[in-house]
């Protein structure tokens, strides 16, 4: 596990110097703190800091083949890499280390960009290729790994973090308006957006290619939903089990300590439950949340239930709420706004795993494959909106659930109902979109002074948040749903969030429900055993009863989020008040002080949840101050 960087001119005419590799570097030794390498020639250079995870003293990088002709900077894990090396020793290649690193060289030689197909794991790499004048740079098929790039005439740079290309001297930060609207708009930055103006996303499954002085971006997977199994519950479920199985073993795959987060739900129980198979004893680590509204989302007691069944080393924290400490890291870990309020928990979860393990299994991606969140089944319900006129939603509905005052606890069962009859007439892919987004091109034109909504393109930022559903032929509009989330939300705000702020406290987090080959058979699976008679993850559960306690599979999901609707309106009630006052938002130039006002205020009253809009101010002021 490393941070990567690299400078290239494609005119092959200017000399990379050693002092901007090493600056670019200095940026990301979070994400490698144990050692760093750096390599010049003439017209390219690349750079690493590394995390030693396999062949702790002998997987120094940049890396190179035999004769020091292709040389490679690395960040991931490639889990098949004994069987792809095994064959690779059979063809011929000689081999100096134990790593995966030197695997990829070796595949490259081999199949050149098609080596790709043959990684199993989660990677972004930069290769260059002396024979062939190439730079070939790679990011895995999920985005589990982060990268990002940058173009000024004939300078490009990548890098794990922007903080690293932001060394640059030829790299402004101008912000990008779009980019700043994609905040507002879903908490996070979809690819290939970033909030500035001058560096962009690799998004998954896509490969950068810089040879002949040009520069193509190139996708090499896609996921299908199309030949369906057959809906035969028990084979589904063993054969997801075996696949799940498998996953977890190789990404057991460590020469350092290895733990778990364990949220007392369903994905991260299964996931200790099958290390547990291998070796029982592991660490594993949850997080409650104090304050006077945080009970309602406390699975202390079901975390506890599967670390006793597992013989796993059990640590429990409590989140205060004081956010300032999580905020100032996200800041830092994303070098732009990020507002997925899990970045609290996950904050404080990471720094107290860090002490123990270096490496964390999660369950991350459950949800994603086997229709887990509360927005599948109200679209799963939506289908049913057209049995009725356009104008009873409009007319009727709308109105008298606008009159609805939101729970005093935080839960969003009456914001979900107001989302639900908001969308009810739209389409099928403007509807979802609706439910993903936090505020309608309308509301963010009230947000923003007049000329910042003038530069914003609102059209291609609502785009964002539908186009992967439109563009799924295959499969039904469940399918076409969870495409969308795997294809965005997954990769730029729980992925992102989960390689940021463990990499900030030097920790490697594995995901194995998103192994491309499990989210493939996933995608196979009828959505009628996924949303089976408004029940979620239907066969997900069946398949973890003999696994888990009865209480974690009945229990009402939580999330991993805090409860940040109730703690904007009382605890955290002063920090509102203070950062966001009319003043402050003014003196910006950035916002309507009036519109801010009026949402801090039905957000007090409970008229409506403004808690996403609320937050992503005070993160995104945090960020500006920075």
């Amino acid at each position: 596990m490393c941070g990567i960087c690299g400078e290239f001119d494609i005119a092959g005419k200017t000399l990379i110097q050693q002092t901007t590799i090493k600056r670019m570097c200095d940026a990301i030794v979070h994400r490698g703190p144990d050692d760093y390498g750096i390599r010049i020639d003439r017209h390219v250079g690349m750079g690493m800091r590394r995390l030693s995870i396999i062949d702790v003293a002998g997987g120094h990088q940049p890396l190179s083949n035999e004769d020091g002709t292709v040389w490679i900077v690395f960040n991931g894990e490639i889990y098949n890499f004994q069987q792809l090396r095994q064959d690779l020793l059979e063809r011929g290649h000689k081999f100096r280390t134990r790593t995966d690193t030197e695997t990829i060289v070796h595949l490259y030689e081999e199949y050149g960009v098609q080596c790709l197909e043959h990684l199993r794991g989660m990677f972004a790499f930069m290769i260059w290729d002396s024979r062939r004048e190439r730079v070939f740079v790679a990011r895995d098929r999920l985005g589990i790994k982060p990268c990002f790039w940058s173009q000024k005439g004939s300078s490009v740079a990548v890098a794990s973090e922007m903080k690293s290309l932001l060394t640059l001297p030829w790299l402004d930060d101008e912000m990008d308006w779009s980019g700043f609207d994609a905040f507002f708009t879903y908490t996070y930055i979809p690819a290939p957006l970033t909030i500035y103006k001058n560096i962009k996303k690799l998004p998954p499954a896509h490969y950068l290619i810089a040879e002949n002085g040009r520069i193509e971006v190139h996708r090499y997977w896609n996921l299908s939903f199309a030949d369906k199994l057959r809906p035969n519950e028990e084979k589904i479920q063993e054969e997801f089990i075996s696949l799940l199985q498998e996953s977890v073993d190789i990404r057991l795959m460590s020469e350092v300590p290895l733990g778990a987060f364990l949220s007392g739900g369903i994905d991260s129980g299964l996931i200790v439950a099958l290390m547990s198979r291998e070796r029982q004893g592991h660490n594993t680590f949850t997080v409650s949340f104090g304050g006077s509204k945080g009970a309602f989302l406390d699975e202390r007691p079901y975390a506890v239930m599967i670390a006793q069944r597992y013989a796993s080393s059990h640590v429990e924290l409590e989140v205060a709420p004081a956010i300032e400490q999580a905020m100032s890291a996200t800041v830092d870990a994303f070098d732009e706004p990020f507002a997925d309020d899990g970045c609290i928990p996950t904050y404080h979860i990471c720094d107290a795993a860090k002490k123990d393990v270096t490496v964390i299994l999660t369950g991350l991606g459950g949800d994603e494959n086997f229709a887990g969140y509360e927005r599948y089944l109200g679209f799963w319900l939506s289908r049913f909106a057209g049995l009725l006129p356009r104008w009873f939603w409009s007319g009727c509905a709308s109105p008298l659930v606008g009159l609805l005052r939101e729970q005093k606890s935080g839960h969003y069962r009456i914001n979900h109902l107001k989302r639900f009859v908001a969308g009810a007439a739209l389409s099928p892919a403007e509807r979802y979109q609706s439910f993903i987004r936090t505020m309608s091109s309308g509301e963010r034109r009230e947000l923003y002074h007049p000329d910042v909504a003038a530069q914003v393109d609102f059209e291609y930022v609502d785009w964002l948040g539908r186009v992967h559903f439109e563009q799924l032929e295959e499969g039904d509009a469940l399918d076409r749903a969870l495409y969308q989330d795997i294809c965005m939300y997954l990769p730029d705000d729980i992925l992102a969030l989960s390689d940021r702020i463990g990499m900030h406290h030097s920790l490697e987090l594995r995901v194995p429900f998103v192994d491309h080959k499990l989210v493939e058979f996933c995608a196979r699976i009828p959505s009628s055993l996924k949303l089976h008679r408004g029940e979620k993850k239907y066969v997900l559960k069946k398949a973890a009863h003999p696994l888990l306690p009865e209480s974690v599979i009945a229990h009402r999901k939580q999330g991993f989020c805090a409860p940040m609707a109730s703690w904007l309106a009382g605890d955290l009630r002063k920090v509102v008040t203070t950062e966001l006052s009319d003043s402050r938002i003014h003196s910006q130039g950035l916002f309507n002080g009036g519109t801010v006002q009026q949402k801090i205020g039905e957000h007090y009253t409970r008229a409506k949840l403004h808690d996403k809009l609320l937050f992503s101010l005070l993160i995104f002021n945090k960020w500006r101050s920075v």
